[in-house]
């Protein structure tokens, strides 16, 4: 039987049990770095270490029902944890509540507990979980059934996904008493059809959402909107859920539930687990050319740390920050471990791209030890079982706080002494986290944001909602009213007014329409003609245009794949297997266009602004680099449609009278600091709103005919999504928090005149361009007044 039945740690007879030689290896890693970090200029900028935490307890609650106080009794477990007793507590007094507490703290038993309570009591209740992937949800069913086993229950759990089996759906919408779902089987393929769910609907008794942190930014937006759904059909069957959600640590757990849910909630944030001792290493690749800030690759560096822990008998798991990165890293684990004693098929790489039965095995091969090296993006971020891992390997900061921690604990869940290497790359907010570790240690984590009412979002609910039931007259749909919204669907043909209600009248189906995971839907299917038409990959959108235009080399599983034809229209991509020395990097070009200005704030002589704006972006082409060199080895020209959002933006107005104040730099030295400060403002305002970098664009104004006394520039961070996800707003209420992060980052960084690690290259910024940003900002930063914000600033 698993002993992760109850998801609690093992007693201490397990725990004395354990290999003593794990702990060697990783010591003997540590000793390593601890002996690096004495040289001069050593690329070990941080060892911290965290000690093994002893466990606070409580007692097992006296509403428990017997039957699972014995099932937890004969394991050894006479007592809870301190937070999943007043998790209890809260749930059996009718509360929502939220839990916050580290990785592998046992947060599952946290809504187990009362659910599987609550259905012992009254076994025609219903409870629905909700976790943000299939895996998690598969991984959770088998915790269930073994809970139900040792209770020697007939309760009846089941996953409900897209590989659910059509003749095993009815049983399961008849039968079962819990259902475990994700957020696009719930949009598509429960609440569409909720009349064949009524059993369901009528007796829901518990509504879990587990890693409640995932659902932030456009994922989050649409959760918020999914559940206003729900909520309105409970309301239509009779029924009332109570919300368990649990969440890693983030600043704003509560704030986060109540926005999606819109329901009050209690706080449990007091951690009563126990844990094992880790180290954590901040790793800065060496400066291998001073004046242009080169760093040696942080690929390489996680490489080269990723083998020297394989070959220690650590079983390892480097995180990569996006598709391209994971399956690079791939190759190069690969090519090592084929020149050494381990096997190449020990090493494996793991993204969202893998069709399920790819990811299932990997899973199941590192919980046995099968696998010794995993490479992977944010997919196994995510609390699936993968066992005790000794090592993790994070190529590239994650982006924000929560997530570094997060990644970091997947290694020692079971209380083994652990290691996390942290590799910063050459980018900006890298640098900033890994020459600053203080900061990172001591800041909390950073706040998670959601904007449900965001127009394209909430208009495409609200077609899902009226496709689900008659919309009546006067109702809200969340805060909204929806008479106006209604008209709209109506202008579209979508809905007709009768009997004081509006109908949906339309022969489609709305929830086929949206992705859950973007503003916009569509995903393109990777197709490979090497041997037939084989189906390898489904990428989304967006990322589609940029690497599967035609002439791309697409990397899956460590093999390469040039794109022979990209099927806009039909959203397909066909693919040829090759074996080639380099990969391909797109070229973008952007226009931005203010729409409408909300608001604005003078900053000596310039202006801060937020509001709407229209993004025009074109793919114009590629790069050829090359394998490990990294060099650019060719080019090419595309001519990719041109896409067009309308979007949310915070900017920087420069009128003519404030640039006349660098008079000591001429108009394209000006140029080039702008272009350097917008690079440093997008790292800054990543972690202040806590996104990826790449959920924030940035563009500059183009200079036009009539030189510097015509050129009054705008510097746009917008969000990459139609509509906006809420990010421009924060951002111009921290402009104060922005600009002085900007200054630090590029006051701070030891290169002549631009790298990478502040405003950019001297190639790419133009000559003077971090004189020339560092100047801008000492003028804006001089301008700022307390109504920018009056937030102290962290850096």
């Amino acid at each position: 039987m698993s002993n992760l039945l109850f998801d609690f740690p093992e007693d201490e007879t397990t725990r004395k049990a354990l290999p003593i030689p794990r702990r060697e290896t990783v010591m003997q890693a540590v000793e390593r770095f601890e002996e690096i970090s004495t040289k001069p200029e050593s690329p070990v900028r941080s060892i911290r270490h965290v000690p093994a935490r002893e466990g606070q307890y409580a007692p097992i609650p006296a509403a428990v029902d017997a039957r699972i106080t014995e099932a937890l009794a004969s394991r050894g477990i006479k007592q809870l944890y301190s937070h999943q007793a007043a998790a209890f507590e809260h749930v059996h007094g009718g509360r929502n509540v939220v839990i916050v507490t580290p990785t592998a703290s046992g947060k599952t038993l946290c809504y187990n507990l009362p659910v599987l309570n609550k259905l012992l009591e009254d076994p025609g209740a219903r409870a629905l979980y909700l976790f943000p992937t299939k895996a998690l949800a598969e991984d959770q069913l088998n915790e269930l059934h073994g809970a139900v086993e040792q209770m020697g229950s007939d309760l009846k759990c089941f996953t409900y996904d897209g590989d659910t089996p059509q003749d095993a759906r009815r049983a399961i919408r008849e039968r079962a008493n819990v259902v475990l779902t994700n957020p696009d089987m719930l949009h598509s393929g429960i609440l569409p059809h909720h009349t064949k769910w009524a059993k369901l609907f009528e007796n829901l008794r518990y509504f879990i959402i587990d890693e409640l942190h995932y659902y932030r930014g456009v994922y989050g937006s649409h959760l918020a909107n999914i559940i206003r759904r729900l909520k309105r059909l409970c309301e239509f069957y009779g029924s009332k859920p109570q919300f368990i959600c649990c969440s890693a640590t983030i600043a704003n757990p509560k704030e986060l539930a109540e926005a999606i849910t819109a329901e009050p909630f209690a706080l449990v944030d007091q951690n009563g687990a126990p844990s094992g001792e880790k180290f954590f290493v901040m790793y800065n690749p060496p400066v291998v050319n001073r004046q242009l800030g080169i760093r040696r690759s942080y690929l390489h560096e996680s490489r080269r740390i990723a083998i020297d822990a394989i070959q220690r008998g650590q079983q390892t798991l480097v995180f990569a920050n996006n598709r391209l990165a994971t399956e690079i890293l791939v190759t190069y684990l690969k090519d090592a471990v084929e020149k050494g004693a381990t096997p190449s098929g020990m090493i494996r790489g793991y993204r969202g791209g893998y069709l399920p039965k790819e990811r299932r095995e990997i899973e199941a091969k590192l919980r046995s030890g099968e696998i010794r090296g995993v490479v992977a993006t944010n997919a196994l971020e995510l609390g699936v079982d993968i066992g005790s891992l000794d090592a993790v390997v994070l190529a590239g900061y994650p982006g924000t706080i929560a997530s570094t921690w997060q990644r970091s604990g997947r290694a020692g869940r079971r209380q083994n002494t652990s290691l996390a290497v942290m590799v910063a790359s050459s980018a900006p907010l890298d640098q900033f986290i890994v020459e600053h570790p203080d900061y990172f240690f001591g800041q909390p984590p950073e706040r998670a944001t959601i904007n449900p009412d965001n127009t394209e979002i909430l208009i495409n609910h609200l077609k899902c909602a009226a496709f689900e039931l008659p919309v009546r007259e006067g109702e809200k749909f969340g805060p909204h009213d929806t008479g106006e919204l209604c008209e709209f669907l109506k202008e579209l043909g979508l809905v007709t007014h009768s009997a004081k209600a509006w109908h949906w009248t339309s022969d489609s189906y709305p929830a086929d329409a949206i992705s859950l995971r973007a503003v916009t839907s569509d995903n393109f299917v990777v197709i490979d003609v090497t041997d037939g038409n084989t189906i390898i990959a489904e990428v989304s959108f967006p990322v589609a245009l940029v690497t599967l235009h035609e002439k791309a080399i697409y990397l899956h599983e460590a093999r390469q794949y040039q794109v022979e034809k990209f099927d806009y229209e039909q959203r397909k991509a066909f693919v040829r297997r090759v074996d080639c020395d380099y990969f391909t990097d797109a070229i973008d070009y952007t226009q931005v266009k203010i729409l409408e200005e909300f608001d604005q704030r003078p900053i000596q002589r310039a202006q801060a602004c937020h509001g709407d704006v229209r993004v025009n972006r074109q793919i114009v082409g590629f790069k050829k680099v090359k394998f490990y060199t990294l060099e650019n080895v060719g080019a090419g020209n595309l001519a990719m449609p041109e896409q067009e959002m309308h979007t949310t933006s915070w900017w920087l107005h420069f009128p003519a009278e404030f640039l006349n104040q660098l008079e000591q730099y001429t108009p394209s030295e000006r140029a080039n600091g702008l272009a350097g400060l917008a690079n440093a403002l997008r790292a800054v305002a990543a972690m202040l709103v806590m996104c990826d970098p790449r959920d924030i664009g940035t563009s500059l104004t183009e200079e036009i005919a009539g030189g510097l006394v015509a050129w009054e520039p705008n510097l746009y961070l917008y969000d990459t999504y139609p509509g906006g996800i809420g990010q421009s707003l924060p951002l111009f209420n921290q402009t104060k928090r922005l600009l002085e992060g900007a200054e630090e980052l590029i006051s701070r960084c030891g290169c002549e005149a631009g790298c990478p690690s502040c405003v950019g290259p001297v190639g790419e910024v133009g000559e003077k361009g971090k004189e020339a940003a560092l100047a801008i900002l000492s003028l804006l930063r001089a301008g700022v007044t307390p109504s920018i914000a009056s937030e102290e600033v962290p850096f």
